[in-house]
């Protein structure tokens, strides 16, 4: 049961923000400041899903490289990806290259230009800013029953990779919930 922990820098972090630099800085910059529209959710949504299986870390690091391959997260723009699209992003190393979530990050761009008032809206009806803080990572769950109402809303309107578990880790990015621990030097900062 980890608690917050001091960094270099005299500043409490949450235990998985001091161990490493990039960690730090997705953190501290990042981590729980609310993304309010539809780009940088579907960026997120994006990202979480690429992460299933893996390490944030390699996420983090490939960032760049995903922006380049998705035109931006542009939603339009993914949206009219074809098979020509799908082959060149299995080539690019730059990018976690797995066809069933390059295909998903498609079909997630379609679905949210289809979403009635658009992605922002649908996902922030789950916000959750009453959420208890956590006082260590054992307080922090997996998933939320606002999580899995998400979930379930997302996959309705044609979502994939979008399991309650990936959905939480969305919220907890994108600023729905603070999961920053209590003692965590960014807990609150965004409210």
């Amino acid at each position: 049961m980890s608690t917050a922990i001091l960094g270099e820098d005299g500043l409490a972090r949450c235990p998985w923000g001091v161990s490493a630099p990039d960690y730090v800085a997705y953190h501290d910059e990042e981590w729980g400041r609310p993304v309010r529209d539809d780009r940088g959710l579907y960026e997120r949504l994006c990202l979480e899903a690429f992460q299933s299986g893996l390490s944030w870390l390699t996420i983090l690091r490939k960032r760049e490289g995903f922006r380049a391959a998705f035109a931006g997260f542009d939603l339009e723009k993914v949206a009219a990806f074809d098979a020509s699209d799908v082959e060149r992003l299995m080539a690019d190393a730059a990018i976690v290259r797995n066809r069933a979530k390059i295909e998903a990050a498609i079909a997630n761009a379609r679905a949210a230009l289809d979403l009635p008032g658009g992605l922002a809206a649908t996902v922030w009806r789950y916000a959750d800013p009453d959420a208890p803080a956590p006082r260590t990572t054992a307080d922090v769950p997996a998933s939320t029953p606002g999580s899995q109402a998400l979930a379930k809303e997302l996959k309705k309107h044609g979502f994939r990779f979008v399991g309650p578990t990936t959905v939480y880790a969305l919220m907890q990015a994108c600023g729905l919930v603070d999961d920053h621990l209590v003692d965590c030097h960014r807990r609150g900062a965004y409210r």
